[in-house]
């Protein structure tokens, strides 16, 4: 596994820590910043469906954690006063995967905007668009997962 800086690092503990399904499926966090996360599913016979490649389901996990980790990056000081949430989720599957798959989680608007709406007494929603790839690079899919700043009440 290549180095991961400290900052990396440390979301991805306090991740493995907070949730649980991250350490079922053994995902690996090579990069997190506030405005893209990396996370790797390794390729684990137990996780595999009938064709051989990661099940959906765990793709989709892995998917949904890549992009929690870009938004507690871009949002995390802003917990104390809004809680961040996935809202809905667009899915498409375009090629078979096999073998551990890396999901790259991109940030769809600058964090600058997002949270002047939430200063503005708005609930912001956001996308994060998230590509799955192989190890060759095929995308095999791709989700766009609207987010929200939740102000606590």
């Amino acid at each position: 596994m290549p180095e991961i800086s400290e900052f990396t690092a440390s979301l991805a503990d306090m991740l493995k820590s907070t949730v649980p399904m991250t350490r079922t499926l053994n995902l690996e966090y090579t990069e997190i910043t506030t405005e893209r996360a990396v996370v790797l599913l390794p390729d684990q016979p137990e996780y595999r469906n009938h064709v051989g490649g990661p099940h959906a389901g765990a793709m989709f996990t892995l998917a949904e954690s890549a992009s929690g980790a870009v938004v507690l990056a871009a949002f995390g000081d802003q917990m104390g006063r809004a809680v961040p949430l996935p809202v809905r989720a667009e899915l498409g599957w375009m090629k078979l995967a096999k073998g551990p798959v890396t999901a790259t989680a991109e940030l769809g608007r600058p964090v600058a905007e997002v949270i002047a709406e939430l200063d503005a007494g708005r609930r912001p929603e956001f996308p994060v668009e998230v590509a799955v790839r192989r190890e060759d690079g095929a995308e095999t899919s791709h989700l766009t997962i609207v987010w929200t700043l939740r102000p606590n009440r």
